[in-house]
């Protein structure tokens, strides 16, 4: 057993179901990072830690929001705690949990810190419902803030030309992929509804029987595809069933330290659940710039080196957590990592985000708290996390286990498997295009019940591709929900400073 593993000693998770405009994000943190540290087992545990790296809220990413969100929560929590510690803080993106683990591993490996809490909370339904009733939240961002280690840079997830077209909304984007990945697969589009649906409630029943979920009833394949209820379409294929929960009260912690370090805290060995393998890259950054939108290099990459690295395969796995913010961002995955969404070991512990909640970027940090407390036991078993930022854009992935690793750690090269990602040949695209053309992969945007917006990408007769919309008439959008339409020719040319597709 290797002095220099990197482990996680402890984890903790809150869900709060009462609305509160009282209840501040830092005070939401300070609660998780109490039950981490008792979970622990250690109530010294706090003197130990030497460093807080804290997830970005996703209302950062928001000009309305990002002001009242407190700059430093890590920093008032270490205060109120008396926690002597140097603050880091991630970027925006789902990625970034799993990517703050991968990064603070291999800084405890090469002795830079000592023991690491990571945490992360948003409560969205409370700065939702605070505004619908007209309440005073500006002490949210009442704190000292300190000095804090900005981790990366923030580059926008779309180009200029996908924002103007409404490939910016993640509803969009994602039922844009499932196009894609549904063409690819060869369904119908009953067939391929059929199939979402039929993951999507085997992951309602996980979330059905997780204390920390949002939504706990089960949900019927049936009661995925119906419009009744209130279940209406969001982004077409999907419902809104098949749509993340952004509007949720969570907050999540893990501790990290070295197998040496735990031995002079005195941590149960019980306690020890081990990184194996970490890796991180992107894939092509925007989404209309990518040779494939139903495949991921980048998934691929990460998740193969990442085994590599812990020398494990996926049929070692006990356990998945695939990042499932939308259908397609789940089945995209699961090719790039070779199993199946009906896998019957599972690729959910919390449920998903569209079931257990998705709480802005933090969903991973409960999926690896979850991946610790299911992996801990005398018998030996393995897990792997995905997880996703953007438009699966930023990808990071863990493969977690309770057995020690039989080599000392060893961070993979994620800079060499970045370049070898960038040096794939890929499309160009116009932002002005004009002429003949064809569908790549499309989706109808709705506002309420109605269908709005037509979406798609496209490729000129020179291999150009391109982002439009269609025609917002009534025949389009009947066309574009009851056809495959990829590969269907049209013209396109701009009209009123948009894109426009005919068919």
């Amino acid at each position: 057993m290797h002095d220099n593993a990197p482990i996680l000693i402890a984890s903790a998770q809150k869900t709060y179901r009462e609305v509160s405009a009282e209840r501040t994000p830092t005070d939401a943190l300070e609660e998780v990072v109490k039950l981490a540290i008792a979970d622990s087992g250690n109530s010294d545990l706090a003197d130990a830690i030497d460093t807080i790296a804290t997830v970005r809220f996703v209302s950062d990413a928001l000009e309305a929001t990002a002001t009242i969100m407190p700059r430093n929560p890590g920093n008032t929590v270490a205060s109120r705690l008396g926690i002597n510690a140097q603050c880091y803080q991630s970027t925006i993106g789902g990625n970034t949990p799993q990517q703050l683990v991968n990064t603070f591993a291999d800084k405890l490996a090469k002795g830079e810190h000592q023991c690491t809490l990571i945490g992360g909370v948003e409560l969205i339904a409370s700065l939702f419902g605070s505004w619908r009733e007209g309440k005073d939240i500006a002490h949210w961002a009442q704190e000292e803030p300190g000095y804090v280690v900005k981790l990366g840079q923030e580059v926008k997830g779309t180009s200029a030309t996908e924002e103007a077209h409404g490939l910016f909304e993640p509803t969009a984007a994602y039922a844009l992929v499932e196009s894609a990945v549904r063409h690819a697969k060869g369904n119908s589009i009953s067939e391929h509804q059929q199939q979402m649906a039929d993951f999507s409630s085997a992951m309602r029943t996980v979330s059905s029987n997780n204390p920390h979920a949002w939504r706990q009833q089960e949900l019927s394949p049936e009661e995925f595809i119906s419009t009744d209820n209130g279940n209406r379409y969001i982004g077409f294929p999907y419902t809104k069933a098949m749509n993340a929960i952004l509007a949720v009260d969570m907050a999540a912690a893990v501790i990290m330290t070295t197998v040496g370090k735990a031995r002079q805290l005195g941590i149960d060995e019980s306690q020890w659940i081990y990184l194996r393998g970490a890796s991180d890259a992107s894939e092509v950054w925007h989404m209309s710039d990518r040779t494939e939108l139903h495949t991921s290099p980048a998934i691929k990459t990460v998740a193969n080196a990442a085994l590599q690295q812990a020398q494990l395969t996926t049929a070692d796995m006990d356990y998945f957590d695939i990042y499932s913010c939308f259908p397609s961002a789940v089945q995209v995955a699961c090719d790039a990592i070779g199993i199946s969404t009906n896998d019957p070991r599972g690729i959910t512990l919390t449920g998903g985000l569209y079931n257990f909640g998705g709480p802005g970027n933090n969903y991973s940090l409960h999926a690896i708290a979850e991946m610790a407390q299911h992996l801990r036991g005398n018998e030996v078993k393995h897990g792997l996390l995905t997880a996703n930022g953007y438009y699966l854009t930023k990808h990071s992935v863990g493969v977690y286990s309770n057995q020690a690793p039989a080599q000392p750690w060893q961070a993979t090269d994620n800079n060499k498997l970045q370049q070898a990602l960038d040096a794939a040949t890929h499309p160009t695209t116009t932002e002005t295009p004009q002429g003949n053309a064809k569908i790549i992969a499309y989706t109808v945007a709705y506002q309420k019940t109605d269908p709005v917006r037509g979406i798609l990408i496209g490729e000129l007769d020179n291999g150009e591709r391109f982002v439009a919309n269609t025609k917002s008439d009534a025949e389009t959008f009947a066309r574009m929900i009851a056809e495959d339409l990829i590969g269907t020719e049209g013209e396109v040319k701009q009209e009123d400073g948009l894109n426009i597709f005919h068919f």
